[in-house]
């Protein structure tokens, strides 16, 4: 891989298109007008076919498209978007995520030399105030999160995928992600992976992104059942023990 240039812009974007691209256009240019000088170029994956509603228009970075001839799973076409990437950071990023001002220079500019994995705070459709963060995954969590008296974690034992901006060699060392999991469940097995190695996972409390949320697991089978295998691949890993048994201090 070639090593960037001092005045090439910090990162590369991976998005991944399923039919969304009337939502991907608005998220490209409010990069091109907030993020422009931190955006080496957007990597786009076209996962099933649609429409092109981006031909010809122009931004201030390329965009490099991936056309696949058969859908492929979240993790597998960010990693593939990966291949592509000769810049020191590697932003995850949902088609439905929107922009009012810069993130991601601050977040660079904020990031510790042992974070591995940085996010903003995400501002959830009809919410006045950012999600709170996640604590680690087990049935336990799951049944007891919206119960009076539970505890939300300081700090997050892990982000979801709509938005993750790596350090390339943090995604480099551990592999990037976990391909068995088709959708779903592959944000919580990269965050573990990622602090098992002895990366940090690094939130910008005072930077703010909004989610236009899709949720589709609540309103389809199909993504219903992927949730719902997707944790028992979770439960069932060694990652989910190994950091269950460890939990990295974080400070």
């Amino acid at each position: 891989m070639p090593a960037p240039s001092p005045s090439q812009p910090p990162i590369t974007v991976s998005i991944v298109s399923h039919g969304q691209l009337a939502l991907v256009l608005p998220l490209l240019e409010q990069l091109d007008r907030f993020s422009r000088a931190s955006t080496a170029k957007v990597v786009l994956t076209i996962n099933i076919p649609e429409p092109d509603l981006l031909d010809g228009r122009k931004w201030g970075f390329a965009v490099e498209r991936i056309e696949n001839a058969s859908p492929k799973g979240f993790g597998a076409n960010h990693n593939q978007a990966f291949e592509r990437c000769d810049t020191p950071w590697f932003l995850v990023l949902n088609p439905d995520i929107r922009f009012d001002n810069d993130v991601l220079a601050p977040l660079v500019a904020q990031a510790a030399p042992d974070a591995g994995l940085l996010t903003p705070r995400i501002l959830e459709p009809d919410k006045s105030t950012p999600e709170q963060h996640r604590a680690i995954i087990t049935p336990l969590e799951i049944l007891t999160r919206r119960k009076p008296g539970y505890v939300r974690p300081a700090v997050p034992d892990w982000i979801p995928g709509l938005f993750m901006l790596f350090r390339s060699a943090a995604y480099r060392e551990i592999g990037g992600f976990d391909e068995r999991f088709f959708m779903y469940g592959e944000d919580f097995d990269i965050c573990a992976r990622t602090q098992l190695a002895g990366w940090k996972l690094q939130v910008g409390e005072d930077l703010l992104a909004r989610h236009e949320a899709q949720r589709a697991s609540r309103s389809s089978k199909k993504h219903l059942y992927w949730h719902v295998t997707s944790l028992l691949k979770v439960w069932s890993s060694a990652v989910f023990w190994r950091y269950l048994r460890a939990r990295p201090r974080h400070s």
